[in-house]
């Protein structure tokens, strides 16, 4: 079986849950058997990546063309970094909306579907956020409010923060097999909430 990719896009600001939440459930998703191999990575290149509550990251490389692509949150409600900036910029969106032309699987956790968002790749999709970026979200896709995590294929969203758990979870699960997340889910003592919208 050849070794899926994943990489999760950093940059300053993000919210450091939204990205090693995900990370570590990938890390120990190949650690129990998948074939997988999961990269925090950056657009441009960069040393260090300073999170939204001051963890400093350092990134395995710049991004490429993953299988998976996962964008996380932080910062949305702030003018100072994080995903609002990194939206205005629109360079981020523009690298998602060129992976998925690619035929990556995109997936955000919190407020990172606003890059999903701008990227154009929300419309006329079920999608969900954090709370504070719903009535954002609105104008581009059909949200799903009470949903922990959305999978609508080829692009998956999950609620605030800690839901990038279950999203990491579910795609273990739908990538790779109940056993692997379960087992998966057992070592990190963790119980998923709700059932996954699709």
């Amino acid at each position: 079986m050849d070794t899926t990719t994943a990489e999760i896009v950093l940059f300053d600001g993000v919210d450091e849950l939204d990205a090693i939440g995900p990370y570590e459930v990938l890390e120990n998703g190949a650690r129990a058997g998948a074939p997988l191999e999961t990269r925090l990575v950056t657009l441009e290149p960069a040393d260090l990546v300073t999170a939204s509550h001051g963890l400093r990251v350092e990134p395995d490389g710049t991004l490429g063309e993953p299988d998976i692509l996962l964008v996380p949150g932080g910062g949305w409600t702030t003018d100072d970094g994080g995903v609002r900036a990194v939206v205005n910029e629109g360079a981020l969106a523009d690298a998602v909306a060129e992976r998925f032309a690619n035929g990556a699987t995109i997936a955000s956790v919190c407020t990172g579907a606003m890059v999903l968002a701008n990227a154009g790749v929300l419309e006329d999709r079920p999608a969900t956020t954090h709370a504070v970026a719903m009535d954002d979200l609105e104008a581009y896709a059909t949200t799903e409010a009470d949903a922990r995590v959305v999978d609508d294929g080829d692009v998956l969203t999950a609620g605030g923060v800690t839901a990038g758990i279950d999203l990491a979870l579910w795609l273990l699960e739908r990538e790779f097999g109940p056993e692997i997340a379960a087992a998966v889910e057992t070592e990190m003592e963790h119980e998923r909430r709700g059932e996954v919208v699709s």
